[in-house]
C-alpha cells in the first residue's frame, strides 16, 4: 500500500473543503482487505506481544464537505483473532477474556469526529465512538489521519487511506483473566484502505 508523506498529506488535506459541490454529503465507502488490518498489542509477562483481529464487516460514510458530519460502523470477528505467540491465543478467546464462544465479535460506531489543526484529519484529529466488547458498550477515542492515494490529484478521494490508534482498558469490558500475567492496556493499530461506491 502507498501511503503519503506527511508534508504532501497536510498539503492535500487542506483542499478538502474545496472539492467539487458534486460530493456534498455523505459518500459510501466500501472496506478494500487489502492493505487492512486491525492490530493490537499487549503486554505478558512484561514482554509486548501482537496479534491481528479481522474486520467481518464495515458500514463507512465520509462527507467530504463536512468531515465531521462523516460516520463509520464496523465489526470484528473475535473468533478469528490470532497472536504471535501461538499460546496465547487459547486463553485470549477464553471465557475470562474475550469470551468468543458468547461474544463472538466486537463492535465499534461512531459517535463524533473532532477535526485537528486547520480542520484537518490530521495533528489531533479523533474519533470517537462506542465500542462493544463481551455485550459491554463503552466509549473510546482514536487518533485519526486520513491519507489520500500518492500522485492522485488533490481532489480526488476516490481512493483513501485510514490510519487509528489508541488503548482500551480490558478491565473496563469484563475481559479481566490472567490479570497476573498480561497487564491491563490493549494497544490499537488500525490500517484502512477504502473506495468510493459509485
Amino acid at each position: 500500500m502507498t501511503i503519503l508523506s506527511r508534508r504532501t498529506l497536510l498539503a492535500g488535506l487542506v483542499t478538502l473543503p474545496m472539492v467539487r459541490p458534486a460530493l456534498a454529503a455523505l459518500q459510501p465507502y466500501e472496506l478494500l482487505q487489502d492493505g487492512t488490518s486491525v492490530d493490537f498489542t499487549f503486554a505478558l509477562s512484561g514482554i509486548t506481544q501482537s496479534g491481528t483481529m479481522p474486520i467481518q464487516s464495515a458500514d463507512i460514510q465520509i462527507d467530504l464537505l463536512d468531515l465531521p458530519n462523516s460516520r463509520v460502523a464496523v465489526v470484528l470477528s473475535v473468533a478469528e483473532a490470532r497472536t504471535k505467540v501461538p499460546f496465547a491465543r487459547k486463553p485470549m478467546l477464553s471465557e475470562s477474556v474475550l469470551d468468543a464462544a458468547a461474544f463472538p465479535t466486537i463492535q465499534f460506531e461512531s459517535t463524533s469526529i473532532l477535526l485537528g489543526e486547520g480542520g484537518r484529519i490530521s495533528r489531533g484529529a479523533m474519533v470517537i465512538g462506542d465500542l462493544t466488547l463481551r455485550g459491554v458498550t463503552r466509549p473510546i477515542a482514536l487518533q485519526a489521519n486520513l491519507f489520500r492515494e500518492r500522485g492522485s490529484a488533490t481532489d480526488n478521494l476516490d481512493d483513501l487511506s485510514i490510519n487509528l490508534t489508541g488503548a482500551l482498558n480490558r478491565h473496563d469490558f469484563g475481559a479481566s483473566g490472567y490479570a497476573d500475567l498480561v497487564q491491563d492496556t490493549v494497544g490499537l493499530d488500525i490500517q484502512a484502505r477504502i473506495k468510493r461506491i459509485g
